[in-house]
């Protein structure tokens, strides 16, 4: 059973201003004007990406997210990260500190004004090069770690995506002004009520940090069988602290991480590599096909089968 998270807020925010309204809008009209068809597009400036959906759907999308600020233009959905659900809205932003699979849902879109969302990928080295001129001093104590945060958009910083976006309109432009502006949103991020939660990922010694190199370390080793022992030697934290964190900032456990890191990937050799089932779950590092098949249903709702059969149907179409 999920449970909502009870800071985000899924209505329109009162303070919106008239001008900040039409930022919206502009932002809103260039993500439409660099998408041609439903789905992901990845654009020339590295780590940025554009979502657009159409349609109120009643299955959840299934995929993984980098460390990541995403704002939503237009339209309205639903982030799971275990057994928290995020809901966020038209000027709003969320943020993941680390890796993470997640549950998409769309709750709030049409063919008239689909859902338009940004999504740029936060790199940690880069934030550990400005997290000291932001906190010199270091960071304050942190408490209440979550998987994400939703919170009332930056009027600064969508203005500073609007103008990343616009760079992508003018030749070399994107080359020249992107890595700038982007520097600028993250400086905002950091300035911002939750940019204390952003700074963590800069910092070597924050629980955040450590969480991230073991996550680092699962999704190379997937299919190597692991404990949480030495998943906590390997960040130099006991076993328990490294448990409670790893569960604060992921809201699954770190063998749940691995099982949906496994399906995954499982899922991407079926479909591009025209690979069955049974050697996929070998290749992943699964021993009993029957539990690789009870596991997958359970993550993407339909046997391994009849998932990927629906999935190849619905790229032909």
């Amino acid at each position: 059973m999920s449970v909502t998270n009870e800071n985000s807020v899924s209505a329109k925010p009162d303070s919106i201003t008239d001008e900040f309204d039409a930022q919206m809008t502009r932002l809103a009209s260039l993500l439409y004007s660099f998408t041609s068809y439903d789905g992901i597009t990845s654009l020339s400036i590295p780590g940025l990406y554009i979502a657009r959906y159409s349609n109120i759907e009643s299955d959840f999308i299934k995929t993984f997210y980098s460390p990541s600020l995403g704002i939503v233009a237009q339209g309205a959905k639903s982030i799971t990260i275990g057994h928290e659900t995020y809901p966020f809205c038209r000027s709003q932003m969320m943020m993941h500190p680390v890796a993470l699979p997640v549950a998409l849902k769309v709750t709030n879109a049409s063919k008239a004004e689909p859902l338009l969302t940004v999504r740029l990928d936060l790199d940690p080295q880069k934030i550990a090069e400005l997290v000291l001129k932001i906190f010199p001093h270091g960071l304050p104590p942190v408490s209440g770690r979550k998987s994400g945060y939703v919170v009332n958009a930056d009027e600064a910083i969508i203005n500073a995506v609007i103008r990343l976006m616009e760079c992508l309109q003018k030749p070399g432009d994107a080359e020249l002004f992107g890595p700038l502006i982007i520097e600028e949103i993250l400086i905002r991020l950091l300035r911002s009520p939750i940019g204390i939660h952003v700074a963590e990922m800069g910092f070597a010694d924050s629980g955040v940090h450590h969480v991230a190199d073991a996550i680092d370390w699962l999704r190379k080793n997937y299919s190597q069988q692991v404990k949480v022992a030495e998943l906590a030697d390997l960040t130099h934290m006991s076993i328990s602290s490294f448990y409670e964190h790893f569960k604060a900032v992921t809201s699954i456990t770190p063998m749940q991480y691995q099982k949906a890191l496994r399906l995954q990937e499982a899922r991407r050799l079926m479909l591009s590599r025209q690979m069955d089932a049974t050697t996929a779950c070998r290749m992943v590092g699964y021993v009993s096909g029957s539990q690789f098949s009870r596991d997958y249903s359970g993550f993407f709702g339909a046997s391994p089968g009849r998932d990927i059969a629906q999935l190849r149907k619905s790229s032909r179409v």
